[in-house]
Protein backbone atom coordinates (compact mmCIF):
# COMPACT_ATOMS: atom_id res chain seq x y z
CA UNK A 1 0.00 0.00 0.00
CA UNK A 2 2.48 2.38 1.07
CA UNK A 3 4.68 1.77 -2.13
CA UNK A 4 1.72 2.05 -4.38
CA UNK A 5 1.33 5.76 -2.80
CA UNK A 6 4.93 6.55 -2.73
CA UNK A 7 4.48 5.37 -6.84
CA UNK A 8 1.50 7.88 -7.27
CA UNK A 9 3.34 10.62 -5.60
CA UNK A 10 6.14 10.00 -7.80
CA UNK A 11 3.84 10.10 -10.70
CA UNK A 12 2.31 13.21 -9.81
CA UNK A 13 5.40 14.86 -9.39
CA UNK A 14 6.84 13.53 -12.81
CA UNK A 15 3.31 14.98 -14.07
CA UNK A 16 3.92 18.27 -13.11
CA UNK A 17 7.71 18.56 -13.82
CA UNK A 18 6.82 17.80 -17.34
CA UNK A 19 3.90 20.58 -17.47
CA UNK A 20 6.08 22.94 -15.82
CA UNK A 21 8.80 22.12 -18.47
CA UNK A 22 6.04 22.17 -21.29
CA UNK A 23 5.56 25.88 -20.11
CA UNK A 24 8.67 27.00 -19.60
CA UNK A 25 9.51 26.05 -23.39
CA UNK A 26 6.48 27.50 -24.52
CA UNK A 27 7.25 30.74 -22.58
CA UNK A 28 10.78 30.65 -23.94
CA UNK A 29 9.93 30.11 -27.63
CA UNK A 30 7.44 32.76 -27.52
CA UNK A 31 9.78 35.35 -25.54
CA UNK A 32 12.44 34.67 -28.28
CA UNK A 33 9.56 35.07 -31.14
CA UNK A 34 9.34 38.66 -29.60
CA UNK A 35 12.97 39.42 -29.50
CA UNK A 36 13.74 38.21 -32.72
CA UNK A 37 11.37 41.23 -34.60
CA UNK A 38 14.19 43.52 -33.20
CA UNK A 39 16.91 44.41 -35.52
CA UNK A 40 19.73 45.16 -32.47
CA UNK A 41 18.99 41.43 -31.30
CA UNK A 42 18.51 39.96 -35.48
CA UNK A 43 22.42 41.54 -35.45
CA UNK A 44 23.68 41.25 -32.53
CA UNK A 45 23.10 37.57 -32.69
CA UNK A 46 24.48 37.22 -36.21
CA UNK A 47 27.45 39.32 -34.96
CA UNK A 48 28.41 37.49 -31.58
CA UNK A 49 27.80 33.91 -33.62
CA UNK A 50 30.74 35.36 -36.14
CA UNK A 51 32.61 36.01 -33.41
CA UNK A 52 32.53 33.13 -31.56
CA UNK A 53 33.11 31.07 -34.61
CA UNK A 54 36.05 33.66 -35.57
CA UNK A 55 37.39 33.01 -32.49
CA UNK A 56 37.63 29.34 -32.46
CA UNK A 57 39.15 29.11 -35.96
CA UNK A 58 41.48 31.77 -35.61
CA UNK A 59 42.84 30.39 -31.86
CA UNK A 60 43.07 26.89 -33.14
CA UNK A 61 44.98 27.04 -36.29
CA UNK A 62 47.02 30.43 -35.69
CA UNK A 63 47.13 31.64 -31.85
CA UNK A 64 46.95 28.45 -30.17
CA UNK A 65 50.18 28.66 -28.23
CA UNK A 66 49.49 32.79 -27.98
CA UNK A 67 46.29 32.37 -26.04
CA UNK A 68 45.47 32.58 -22.62
CA UNK A 69 43.26 29.23 -22.73
CA UNK A 70 47.19 27.76 -23.62
CA UNK A 71 47.97 29.64 -20.33
CA UNK A 72 45.22 27.68 -18.37
CA UNK A 73 45.70 24.18 -20.23
CA UNK A 74 49.36 24.23 -18.84
CA UNK A 75 48.29 25.19 -15.23
CA UNK A 76 45.63 22.37 -15.37
CA UNK A 77 48.47 20.12 -16.40
CA UNK A 78 50.83 21.18 -13.64
CA UNK A 79 48.33 21.42 -10.81
CA UNK A 80 47.64 17.46 -11.51
CA UNK A 81 51.14 16.55 -12.03
CA UNK A 82 53.81 19.16 -9.92
CA UNK A 83 51.51 21.29 -8.05
CA UNK A 84 53.86 23.01 -5.95
CA UNK A 85 55.31 24.86 -9.78
CA UNK A 86 51.98 26.29 -10.19
CA UNK A 87 53.86 29.71 -10.13
CA UNK A 88 57.38 28.71 -11.20
CA UNK A 89 58.38 30.83 -14.06
CA UNK A 90 60.22 28.32 -15.60
CA UNK A 91 57.10 26.46 -16.85
CA UNK A 92 55.71 29.74 -18.16
CA UNK A 93 58.91 30.93 -20.57
CA UNK A 94 56.68 31.25 -23.66
CA UNK A 95 53.62 32.32 -22.24
CA UNK A 96 52.29 35.08 -19.71
CA UNK A 97 52.62 33.97 -16.18
CA UNK A 98 49.78 32.51 -13.92
CA UNK A 99 48.82 34.94 -11.58
CA UNK A 100 45.59 33.68 -9.83
CA UNK A 101 45.50 32.23 -6.51
CA UNK A 102 45.83 28.57 -6.44
CA UNK A 103 42.21 26.87 -6.06
CA UNK A 104 41.88 28.62 -9.63
CA UNK A 105 43.75 25.96 -11.08
CA UNK A 106 41.13 23.17 -10.14
CA UNK A 107 38.91 24.44 -12.91
CA UNK A 108 41.47 24.53 -15.77
CA UNK A 109 41.75 20.41 -14.97
CA UNK A 110 38.95 19.18 -16.66
CA UNK A 111 40.24 21.10 -20.12
CA UNK A 112 44.12 19.71 -19.71
CA UNK A 113 42.30 15.91 -19.64
CA UNK A 114 40.18 16.38 -22.93
CA UNK A 115 43.55 18.31 -25.07
CA UNK A 116 43.82 21.48 -26.37
CA UNK A 117 41.63 21.34 -29.06
CA UNK A 118 38.63 19.84 -27.69
CA UNK A 119 39.27 22.05 -24.09
CA UNK A 120 39.24 24.90 -26.30
CA UNK A 121 35.97 24.27 -28.27
CA UNK A 122 34.14 23.20 -24.81
CA UNK A 123 35.92 26.18 -23.24
CA UNK A 124 34.40 28.44 -25.82
CA UNK A 125 30.75 26.77 -25.78
CA UNK A 126 30.45 27.39 -21.83
CA UNK A 127 31.80 31.20 -22.13
CA UNK A 128 29.21 31.28 -24.68
CA UNK A 129 26.31 30.05 -22.62
CA UNK A 130 27.74 32.02 -19.77
CA UNK A 131 27.01 35.45 -22.24
CA UNK A 132 23.22 34.02 -22.49
CA UNK A 133 23.16 33.55 -18.64
CA UNK A 134 24.48 37.08 -18.44
CA UNK A 135 22.26 38.29 -20.76
CA UNK A 136 19.14 37.63 -18.65
CA UNK A 137 20.60 38.44 -15.40
CA UNK A 138 21.50 41.81 -16.62
CA UNK A 139 18.19 42.29 -17.70
CA UNK A 140 16.40 41.28 -14.17
CA UNK A 141 18.72 43.64 -12.40
CA UNK A 142 17.72 46.56 -15.13
CA UNK A 143 13.66 45.55 -14.42
CA UNK A 144 14.73 45.44 -10.90
CA UNK A 145 16.40 49.17 -10.37
CA UNK A 146 15.05 51.05 -13.67
CA UNK A 147 13.76 54.36 -12.37
CA UNK A 148 10.17 55.60 -12.79
CA UNK A 149 10.72 58.14 -15.36
CA UNK A 150 12.48 55.49 -17.76
CA UNK A 151 10.11 53.77 -20.95
CA UNK A 152 7.71 50.99 -19.78
CA UNK A 153 8.87 49.14 -22.42
CA UNK A 154 11.85 47.09 -22.81
CA UNK A 155 13.20 47.95 -25.89
CA UNK A 156 16.05 50.14 -24.97
CA UNK A 157 16.84 47.71 -21.85
CA UNK A 158 17.38 45.24 -24.78
CA UNK A 159 19.21 47.60 -27.17
CA UNK A 160 22.34 48.23 -24.75
CA UNK A 161 22.47 44.46 -23.57
CA UNK A 162 23.14 43.42 -27.53
CA UNK A 163 25.23 46.58 -27.74
CA UNK A 164 27.49 44.56 -25.25
CA UNK A 165 26.96 41.08 -26.66
CA UNK A 166 28.10 42.84 -29.82
CA UNK A 167 31.52 44.93 -27.93
CA UNK A 168 34.39 44.70 -28.98
CA UNK A 169 35.71 43.25 -25.97
CA UNK A 170 33.74 39.90 -26.31
CA UNK A 171 35.89 39.19 -29.68
CA UNK A 172 39.26 39.97 -28.14
CA UNK A 173 37.80 37.55 -24.51
CA UNK A 174 36.76 34.80 -27.50
CA UNK A 175 40.11 34.95 -29.22
CA UNK A 176 42.62 34.60 -26.24
CA UNK A 177 40.47 32.24 -24.54
CA UNK A 178 39.73 34.12 -21.04
CA UNK A 179 37.86 33.86 -18.27
CA UNK A 180 36.39 36.99 -17.63
CA UNK A 181 32.53 36.33 -18.44
CA UNK A 182 32.79 33.43 -15.40
CA UNK A 183 33.57 36.77 -13.30
CA UNK A 184 31.23 39.00 -14.76
CA UNK A 185 28.23 36.13 -13.94
CA UNK A 186 29.21 36.33 -10.35
CA UNK A 187 29.28 39.85 -10.01
CA UNK A 188 26.09 40.00 -11.75
CA UNK A 189 24.48 37.57 -9.76
CA UNK A 190 25.76 38.68 -6.56
CA UNK A 191 24.26 42.47 -7.12
CA UNK A 192 20.83 41.03 -7.90
CA UNK A 193 20.74 39.35 -4.81
CA UNK A 194 21.95 41.69 -2.71
CA UNK A 195 19.71 44.13 -4.18
CA UNK A 196 16.62 41.99 -4.08
CA UNK A 197 16.92 40.15 -1.18
CA UNK A 198 17.79 41.94 1.93
CA UNK A 199 17.41 39.38 4.71
CA UNK A 200 20.83 37.67 6.43
CA UNK A 201 20.49 34.38 4.80
CA UNK A 202 20.84 35.74 1.57
CA UNK A 203 23.29 38.65 1.69
CA UNK A 204 25.82 35.57 2.66
CA UNK A 205 24.82 34.05 -0.16
CA UNK A 206 25.25 37.04 -2.46
CA UNK A 207 28.89 37.47 -0.39
CA UNK A 208 30.42 33.82 -1.13
CA UNK A 209 29.06 34.30 -4.89
CA UNK A 210 31.70 37.72 -4.97
CA UNK A 211 33.94 35.50 -3.30
CA UNK A 212 34.27 32.70 -5.71
CA UNK A 213 34.61 35.64 -8.57
CA UNK A 214 37.63 36.32 -6.82
CA UNK A 215 39.11 32.98 -6.60
CA UNK A 216 38.37 33.02 -10.07
CA UNK A 217 39.67 36.06 -10.97
CA UNK A 218 41.26 38.65 -8.35
CA UNK A 219 39.79 41.51 -10.23
CA UNK A 220 37.44 41.87 -8.57
CA UNK A 221 39.03 42.13 -4.49
CA UNK A 222 38.19 45.77 -4.30
CA UNK A 223 34.85 45.40 -4.57
CA UNK A 224 35.17 43.91 -0.88
CA UNK A 225 35.64 47.16 1.10
CA UNK A 226 31.94 48.84 -0.80
CA UNK A 227 30.12 45.39 0.76
CA UNK A 228 30.35 47.16 4.08
CA UNK A 229 27.43 48.96 5.13
CA UNK A 230 29.10 52.25 6.15
CA UNK A 231 28.35 55.36 5.52
CA UNK A 232 27.80 59.16 7.07
CA UNK A 233 24.09 60.26 8.34
CA UNK A 234 23.94 64.03 7.21
CA UNK A 235 20.78 64.24 9.52
CA UNK A 236 22.35 63.19 12.96
CA UNK A 237 25.95 64.07 11.68
CA UNK A 238 27.66 60.94 12.08
CA UNK A 239 28.60 58.04 10.42
CA UNK A 240 26.20 54.65 10.77
CA UNK A 241 27.53 51.09 10.16
CA UNK A 242 24.86 48.27 10.12
CA UNK A 243 27.22 46.10 12.14
CA UNK A 244 25.52 42.56 11.60
CA UNK A 245 25.04 42.58 7.77
CA UNK A 246 28.45 43.60 7.15
CA UNK A 247 30.30 41.42 9.10
CA UNK A 248 27.93 38.50 7.52
CA UNK A 249 28.64 39.95 4.01
CA UNK A 250 32.80 39.51 5.01
CA UNK A 251 32.45 36.61 6.68
CA UNK A 252 30.57 35.18 3.26
CA UNK A 253 33.24 36.62 0.71
CA UNK A 254 35.91 35.63 2.99
CA UNK A 255 35.16 31.93 3.16
CA UNK A 256 36.11 30.67 -0.11
CA UNK A 257 38.86 32.67 -0.31
CA UNK A 258 40.15 30.81 3.40
CA UNK A 259 40.00 27.78 1.42
CA UNK A 260 43.34 28.77 -0.82
CA UNK A 261 44.80 28.35 2.57
CA UNK A 262 44.97 24.51 2.45
CA UNK A 263 46.90 24.73 -0.49
CA UNK A 264 49.19 27.42 0.18
CA UNK A 265 49.62 25.19 3.54
CA UNK A 266 49.80 21.30 1.38
CA UNK A 267 52.00 22.87 -1.27
CA UNK A 268 54.54 25.75 0.46
CA UNK A 269 56.05 27.16 -2.46
CA UNK A 270 52.76 28.80 -3.82
CA UNK A 271 52.55 31.31 -1.18
CA UNK A 272 55.67 33.13 -2.40
CA UNK A 273 55.29 31.88 -5.95
CA UNK A 274 51.75 33.52 -5.96
CA UNK A 275 53.22 37.11 -4.74
CA UNK A 276 56.15 36.78 -6.68
CA UNK A 277 54.14 36.91 -9.64
CA UNK A 278 51.56 39.41 -8.53
CA UNK A 279 53.98 42.43 -6.86
CA UNK A 280 57.71 41.59 -7.03
CA UNK A 281 58.83 39.71 -10.39
CA UNK A 282 60.54 40.97 -13.74
CA UNK A 283 57.00 40.54 -15.51
CA UNK A 284 55.67 42.97 -13.50
CA UNK A 285 57.96 45.75 -14.62
CA UNK A 286 57.73 44.41 -18.24
CA UNK A 287 56.44 47.67 -20.73
CA UNK A 288 53.39 46.56 -22.08
CA UNK A 289 50.17 47.79 -23.36
CA UNK A 290 48.18 47.77 -20.13
CA UNK A 291 46.10 51.35 -19.29
CA UNK A 292 46.15 50.98 -15.71
CA UNK A 293 47.89 54.24 -13.92
CA UNK A 294 50.66 52.05 -12.63
CA UNK A 295 51.67 50.81 -15.56
CA UNK A 296 51.61 54.18 -17.20
CA UNK A 297 53.79 55.03 -14.51
CA UNK A 298 56.33 52.44 -14.49
CA UNK A 299 56.40 52.54 -18.51
CA UNK A 300 57.32 55.96 -17.87
CA UNK A 301 60.19 55.26 -15.47
CA UNK A 302 61.47 52.70 -17.96
CA UNK A 303 61.28 54.78 -20.66
CA UNK A 304 63.27 57.63 -18.87
CA UNK A 305 66.09 55.21 -18.51
CA UNK A 306 65.33 53.71 -15.74
CA UNK A 307 66.51 49.93 -15.44
CA UNK A 308 63.90 47.05 -14.90
CA UNK A 309 65.91 45.47 -12.28
CA UNK A 310 65.96 48.57 -10.41
CA UNK A 311 62.40 49.44 -11.04
CA UNK A 312 59.57 47.76 -8.65
CA UNK A 313 56.29 48.20 -9.47
CA UNK A 314 55.39 47.31 -5.83
CA UNK A 315 55.57 51.06 -4.14
CA UNK A 316 53.86 52.58 -7.24
CA UNK A 317 51.07 50.41 -7.05
CA UNK A 318 50.71 51.27 -3.48
CA UNK A 319 50.55 54.73 -3.93
CA UNK A 320 48.03 54.52 -6.52
CA UNK A 321 45.69 52.26 -4.83
CA UNK A 322 46.27 54.56 -1.85
CA UNK A 323 44.92 57.64 -4.06
CA UNK A 324 42.42 56.44 -5.92
CA UNK A 325 41.15 53.49 -3.67
CA UNK A 326 41.32 56.05 -0.81
CA UNK A 327 39.22 59.09 -2.36
CA UNK A 328 36.88 56.07 -3.89
CA UNK A 329 35.78 54.72 -0.47
CA UNK A 330 36.00 57.98 1.12
CA UNK A 331 33.50 58.89 -1.29
CA UNK A 332 31.28 56.37 -1.03
CA UNK A 333 30.97 56.40 2.79
CA UNK A 334 29.46 60.07 2.50
CA UNK A 335 27.34 59.37 -0.53
CA UNK A 336 24.02 61.19 0.11
CA UNK A 337 21.53 58.30 -1.45
CA UNK A 338 21.56 54.63 -0.45
CA UNK A 339 18.82 53.45 -3.05
CA UNK A 340 20.46 50.91 -5.03
CA UNK A 341 23.97 52.46 -3.92
CA UNK A 342 25.53 48.55 -4.42
CA UNK A 343 25.52 49.68 -8.35
CA UNK A 344 27.80 52.24 -7.77
CA UNK A 345 29.96 50.59 -4.86
CA UNK A 346 30.57 48.14 -7.70
CA UNK A 347 31.84 50.36 -9.99
CA UNK A 348 34.34 52.20 -7.74
CA UNK A 349 35.79 48.47 -6.58
CA UNK A 350 36.32 47.47 -10.16
CA UNK A 351 37.38 50.97 -11.49
CA UNK A 352 39.99 50.82 -8.49
CA UNK A 353 41.40 47.53 -9.33
CA UNK A 354 41.74 48.86 -13.35
CA UNK A 355 43.33 51.86 -12.61
CA UNK A 356 45.56 50.26 -9.54
CA UNK A 357 46.35 46.86 -10.84
CA UNK A 358 49.55 46.99 -13.16
CA UNK A 359 48.42 44.56 -15.49
CA UNK A 360 44.78 45.63 -17.11
CA UNK A 361 43.80 44.49 -20.57
CA UNK A 362 40.55 44.90 -22.86
CA UNK A 363 39.10 41.83 -22.30
CA UNK A 364 38.74 42.59 -18.17
CA UNK A 365 36.31 45.18 -19.32
CA UNK A 366 33.99 42.59 -19.99
CA UNK A 367 33.70 43.04 -15.83
CA UNK A 368 32.54 46.82 -15.99
CA UNK A 369 30.45 47.35 -19.34
CA UNK A 370 27.43 45.09 -17.67
CA UNK A 371 28.01 47.46 -14.27
CA UNK A 372 27.76 50.53 -16.68
CA UNK A 373 24.20 49.51 -18.34
CA UNK A 374 22.59 48.46 -14.87
CA UNK A 375 23.69 52.42 -13.99
CA UNK A 376 22.27 54.07 -17.13
CA UNK A 377 18.81 52.93 -16.30
CA UNK A 378 19.29 53.22 -12.24
CA UNK A 379 20.11 57.33 -12.81
CA UNK A 380 17.08 59.27 -14.17
CA UNK A 381 16.02 59.44 -17.82
CA UNK A 382 17.93 62.24 -18.98
CA UNK A 383 20.69 62.26 -16.70
CA UNK A 384 23.16 64.97 -17.09
CA UNK A 385 25.57 62.46 -14.87
CA UNK A 386 24.77 59.82 -17.75
CA UNK A 387 25.64 61.98 -20.73
CA UNK A 388 28.48 63.60 -19.92
CA UNK A 389 30.30 60.64 -18.38
CA UNK A 390 28.99 56.75 -18.31
CA UNK A 391 27.72 56.99 -21.60
CA UNK A 392 30.67 58.58 -23.39
CA UNK A 393 32.80 55.93 -21.11
CA UNK A 394 30.98 52.73 -22.22
CA UNK A 395 30.73 53.41 -25.79
CA UNK A 396 34.81 54.19 -25.66
CA UNK A 397 35.21 50.70 -23.41
CA UNK A 398 33.12 48.84 -25.69
CA UNK A 399 33.76 49.80 -28.88
CA UNK A 400 37.13 52.15 -29.12
CA UNK A 401 39.38 50.99 -26.28
CA UNK A 402 41.22 48.19 -28.37
CA UNK A 403 42.37 50.61 -31.47
CA UNK A 404 43.99 52.64 -29.01
CA UNK A 405 45.71 49.33 -27.80
CA UNK A 406 46.61 48.26 -32.03
CA UNK A 407 48.42 51.90 -31.55
CA UNK A 408 50.36 51.38 -28.45
CA UNK A 409 52.09 48.59 -30.84
CA UNK A 410 52.97 51.26 -33.41
CA UNK A 411 53.92 53.57 -31.17
CA UNK A 412 55.50 51.66 -28.84
CA UNK A 413 59.50 52.42 -29.60
CA UNK A 414 58.52 56.47 -29.14
CA UNK A 415 56.17 56.74 -27.58
CA UNK A 416 55.22 53.32 -24.88
CA UNK A 417 51.75 54.49 -23.27
CA UNK A 418 48.34 53.04 -23.88
CA UNK A 419 46.48 56.21 -22.00
CA UNK A 420 43.23 56.58 -23.89
CA UNK A 421 41.53 53.58 -22.11
CA UNK A 422 42.83 54.89 -18.89
CA UNK A 423 41.10 58.67 -19.59
CA UNK A 424 37.65 57.19 -20.04
CA UNK A 425 37.64 55.29 -16.87
CA UNK A 426 38.67 58.19 -15.10
CA UNK A 427 35.75 59.87 -16.42
CA UNK A 428 33.52 57.18 -15.42
CA UNK A 429 35.08 57.76 -12.01
CA UNK A 430 34.33 61.08 -12.04
CA UNK A 431 31.16 60.32 -13.16
CA UNK A 432 30.07 57.78 -9.94
CA UNK A 433 32.34 60.15 -7.65
CA UNK A 434 29.77 62.79 -8.37
CA UNK A 435 26.52 61.02 -8.40
CA UNK A 436 27.51 59.87 -4.78
CA UNK A 437 27.86 63.40 -3.82
CA UNK A 438 25.05 65.01 -5.35
CA UNK A 439 22.34 66.22 -3.11
CA UNK A 440 19.46 65.48 -4.71
CA UNK A 441 19.03 62.76 -7.90
CA UNK A 442 16.23 64.00 -10.14
CA UNK A 443 15.34 64.16 -13.64
CA UNK A 444 18.52 66.71 -14.72
CA UNK A 445 21.14 65.17 -12.20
Amino acid sequence: MLRKKERNNLEKTNKMNKIELNVFYSKSKTRLAELWKFKAFRYSVFLHSFYFIFSVIITLLVLRNKSDFYVYYKVGGIFVNTPNDLFNPTFYTETWPFRYLPLSALMFVPYYFMGFDLGFIVFSLINLLLNILISIILYKIIILVRGADHESHDKRVILYICLFLIGVPQLFNYILGQINLYVTLFILLSLFIFIKYSDIKWQLIASIILGISIIIKPTTVFMIPFIILLGYDYEKKKFKLEFTKSFVRLLGVILPLLLNLILFFLYPNLLNGFLTANFTGSETVLPNHSFSITKIISNMFLYLGVPSNELSVLPIFFVVLLVIGGLGFIIYIFRRSNVNNMIFGYLFGILIMFLAYFDTWDHHLLQILPLLIISFFNLPRNSELTRKYLKPGFFFLNFSGLVFTGIFFLTQPFFPFNFATTLFLILIFIGVSRHCLKKQNNGTS
